[in-house]
């Protein structure tokens, strides 16, 4: 697997299964194998389209404790690190991982009242804090076509997503620049997560403020401001790369104290 990153390293840029198999001289099966677990675990993008992998941007992070001071200098990093001094609470980077939002780098919780979040976990793209901050930054035609697969996809017995209901929580999303769930992967958690401004040649990015369920319903407006904030303030307000839909007004959807989506 390290002999795929390196090779990504040198190549700097896209490539097919033929042409890194022929490269390391591996047979096309193992490393058609290969590349489908660096998929899962996060390491590497896949185009289907184009069929062709590429790094993601969690290689970038590997071995940031190695040279901590050179990496607190990146505007993301240190802006994670901000936040969790600001906060106390936990704060995750993620980016999209197929059908799911995956956390690529996480700053654990300083106060007593903390959510434990795991490096690399995932969670449903179509149905997490997370996953509906990146869905704002899409269309509402890419996001059907989006929520058809997931549910094309889905287990016997698993719940469907309801596109219109989901649409209409994104525009409010959009409407106040992030997003604010609770209870709805893990009982008891909730996170504020909101997209960055997209980097050349990568994913788009979520940062997400993450914590009790009970303390962030108190503390919404106190922790949304802080990380809108800090955006607007490494990147600038005219950085956020919201979409831009027909001018109506969205109705509130009003979320439920426990959720089991």
């Amino acid at each position: 697997m390290l002999e795929i990153l390196e090779y990504f390293d040198d190549l700097q840029r896209q490539s097919t299964v033929m042409e890194i198999a022929d490269a390391l001289g591996y047979p096309q099966s193992s490393t058609s194998a290969l590349l489908r677990s660096l998929v899962s675990l996060g390491y590497l993008n896949y185009d289907p389209m184009a069929r062709t992998y590429i790094t993601s941007s969690r290689v970038a992070l590997l071995g940031s404790w190695v040279n901590s001071q050179f990496f607190a200098e990146g505007a993301i990093i240190s802006m994670m690190k901000e936040l969790n001094e600001q906060t106390g609470d936990t704060i995750v980077l993620a980016v999209r991982n197929g059908l799911h939002i995956q956390y690529i780098h996480v700053i654990q919780a300083t106060s007593p009242a903390r959510l434990h979040m795991t490096l690399g976990t995932v969670r449903p793209l179509a149905a997490s804090g997370a996953g509906y901050a990146l869905l704002s930054t899409m269309t509402d035609s890419e996001i059907t076509r989006l929520v058809m697969r997931i549910n094309a996809e889905a287990q016997d017995g698993e719940a469907l997503v309801k596109i219109r209901d989901l649409l209409e929580e994104i525009a409010v999303i959009r409407r106040k620049g992030y997003a604010f769930t609770c209870d709805m992967v893990t009982r008891g958690g909730g996170i504020i997560a909101a997209p960055l401004p997209r980097i050349s040649g990568q994913q788009r990015m979520i940062v997400g403020i993450g914590g009790i369920s009970e303390v962030m319903r108190g503390r919404e407006e106190e922790l949304s401001k802080a990380l809108m904030e800090q955006i607007d303030a490494r990147f600038g307000r005219g950085s956020r790369n919201v979409v831009q839909m027909p001018n109506r007004e969205p109705s509130r959807i009003i979320m439920p104290s426990l959720q089991t989506a």
